[in-house]
């Protein structure tokens, strides 16, 4: 049986990541799958240098471990089997417990009248550790899934991403800047013979799907969505109001690219262009928004070991359902429907 190529496109979203790994850990135990490229921002582009690693070092099987390392890093936990004692308050009252603490509210009002480089010389990135870590020879490896890391040039506010070589420790840290909590990341950036600072992906490309537009990587792109698309209640509180926001902004760049390819498919569709001119792009989606719409920016930034292990299972799960329900439509359609999305 031949087989099913796709390319994945991993959000970032601090610690909702972990229902990233999950997923892959479900895709990686199906045989039939090939991943071909992967673009990942903040959160996606660690699982996505984990996950490469891994599959370079010794296939599959060592994804998945390097993937459980990287969690049991940013988590703190070494096993997070452990976390699951907490299990019973459910993750939506856990996620309203951390939103409404004092601690919480103390962050927020810092990060509000604070510089990140108001700490001078004490000043250090939390991810600095974790991302020294992951073997760079491998994950700027030529064979195996391509990379690409997204992150945004502060001068001009334009995307960046990285690939091969450029990959880096730095590459990783810029790829997950916050800018009110960290400071942007400086890199010599050989595109424009400068030296740049750089900001989150996710304004920017949440992950960016251009790089898949070539490099004989396939048509079929799989989207690990961890950003509620979708909100049915109206934000009241500034907690609610200020998530809300951070959910539009981080999905924005997302909906732009895949607005231009609904647009090419209608075009497609009609004639306009020729069949075989442009290729046809077969969009899936992995996401649970129900159960994120239960969590909030307050789990994405403090990554409680509980929620991490109830992100990871859910991911597992989302992934399962999608191989189950539409497994058989890669290589051949869409899953998602792109003019629904945007009618």
């Amino acid at each position: 049986m031949a087989k099913k190529r796709i390319n994945l496109a991993l959000q970032g979203g601090g610690a909702h990541g972990a229902f990233t790994w999950g997923a892959l850990d479900r895709l990686l135990q199906d045989d039939d799958i090939e991943i071909c490229g992967i673009s990942g921002t903040s959160a996606g582009a660690l699982n996505g240098a984990a996950l490469k690693a891994g599959m370079i070092t010794g296939g599959r099987d060592s994804a998945r471990e390097n993937l459980a390392w990287l969690w049991a890093q940013v988590s703190g936990v070494s096993d997070l089997r452990m976390a699951y004692w907490m299990a019973p308050f459910g993750v939506g009252a856990l996620s309203q417990a951390m939103e409404y603490s004092l601690p919480q509210a103390l962050s927020n009002t810092l990060t509000s009248i604070t510089s990140p480089y108001a700490y001078g010389p004490f000043y250090r990135n939390p991810l600095s550790d974790i991302v020294a870590k992951f073997d760079y020879e491998k994950v700027c490896n030529r064979i195996g899934p391509l990379l690409f890391v997204c992150a945004t040039r502060v001068r001009n506010g334009k995307i960046k991403v990285f690939s091969g070589d450029e990959i880096t420790p730095q590459a990783l840290m810029a790829s997950a800047c916050l800018p009110t909590v960290f400071q942007a990341v400086e890199i010599d950036d050989p595109s424009t013979g400068r030296r740049e600072a750089f900001w989150d992906g996710g304004y920017t490309g949440n992950p960016a799907l251009f790089p898949f537009f070539g490099n004989d990587l396939p048509d079929d792109i799989v989207v690990i969505n961890i950003n509620p698309l979708e909100r049915d209640s109206i934000p009241k509180t500034p907690q609610q109001i200020q998530n809300r926001i951070n959910e539009i902004s981080f999905n924005s760049s997302l909906l732009r690219e895949l607005r231009a390819i609904e647009f090419v498919q209608r075009l497609l569709d009609d004639g306009t262009i020729p069949q075989g001119k442009m290729a046809r792009v077969n969009v899936h989606m992995i996401a649970d928004d129900a159960l994120m719409e239960q969590l909030s920016v307050a789990t994405k930034m403090t990554p409680n070991p509980a929620v991490i292990a109830s992100l990871k299972e859910a991911g597992f799960n989302a992934a399962d359902q999608f191989l189950a329900n539409h497994g058989q439509d890669i290589g051949k359609r869409s899953s998602t429907d792109l003019p629904g999305m945007f009618s």
